[in-house]
């Protein structure tokens, strides 16, 4: 198996373990392809089989990268379009038709500018579940979501993964989302893409401090995942002495973090609730 640097993106852990290998190495368990969607680029990889799992690090399914343009802040022109190309993603990931009640997972720290994706995103969540138990006609036309913001162990003392186990028994979701940040691999992409797949997640696996899946296996029910790569491993850029304990973020990452915040939360609006406009949402969250 080829050596491949750590990064939470499918796309580039296929990339890498192709550059490893050379044009002797031959990836077998994954599909790849290139398509466009909403005038984005998105990559496809689909690990197959055991063969794939163990070549990329990563469980069996689909994955995709969205890539994203240089402005996406709300305002941006291209916002609405990303927005609804995230939606679309989500709903590959899993059979939406099916589901009427939806936990979302917030997953990072606040306090952490590159951890605070899951947070920021939460932010821009539509929650439902209790406006549909007490005025059920006002709002037939949306899903039932709810939303939990799970901190991170340092500050709560609690693994996120018990936190969602113990919701799931309580609200018995049909489908959770989680939402958190990634590590990349290639500075290229950071703040630049969002990932989306329906394998679940594994929160701090790509900064080595690995907690508890959240998946189908653990939880019992179908986990999409969507998260964009803020931080990458020094040791990647430069191999000095030390720098592989340290991690690097974009300069701009504060309103970065932000905006991708705003879009993931948008485009996860859009894919829950049909016939919902960007427009719309801006009313309801504000």
């Amino acid at each position: 198996m080829a050596n491949i640097a750590r990064t939470d993106l499918a796309s580039e852990a296929a990339r890498l373990w192709r550059d490893s290998a050379g044009e002797t190495g031959e990836l077998q368990g994954v599909k790849a392809g290139e398509e466009h969607l909403n005038g984005f680029s998105v990559s496809a990889v689909e690990i197959l089989n055991e063969l794939g799992e163990q070549a990329l690090g990563k469980p069996r399914g689909r994955y995709y990268t969205l890539e994203l343009p240089s402005r996406f802040e709300r305002g941006a022109e291209d916002f609405p379009s990303a927005a609804q190309a995230i939606s679309s993603l989500i709903a590959r990931c899993a059979d939406l038709s099916s589901c009427a009640n939806f936990l979302i997972a917030a997953l990072g720290n606040p306090d952490i500018t590159p951890d605070a994706l899951g947070p920021l995103a939460a932010s821009n969540i539509i929650v439902t579940r209790h406006l549909k138990k007490s005025a059920p006609e006002q709002f037939k036309a949306f899903r039932t979501s709810a939303l939990c913001r799970t901190g991170v162990l340092g500050t709560t003392g609690i693994e996120s993964a018990i936190q969602i186990k113990t919701l799931c028994n309580e609200l018995k979701p049909d489908c959770v989302i989680a939402v958190d940040a990634l590590a990349g691999a290639d500075v290229s992409r950071l703040c630049r893409t969002v990932q989306i797949c329906g394998t679940g997640i594994s929160p701090g696996s790509g900064v080595g401090n690995d907690r508890e899946a959240l998946n189908q296996e653990s939880l019992g029910v179908p986990v999409i995942a969507l998260g964009m790569p803020t931080v990458i491993d020094a040791g990647i850029i430069a191999n000095q002495q030390g720098l592989q304990s340290m991690f690097v973020t974009p300069r701009d990452i504060d309103s970065s973090v932000r905006s991708a915040g705003r879009l993931i939360g948008y485009g996860i609006n859009l894919a829950l609730h049909p016939g919902l406009t960007v427009a719309d949402i801006d009313m309801l969250v504000g």
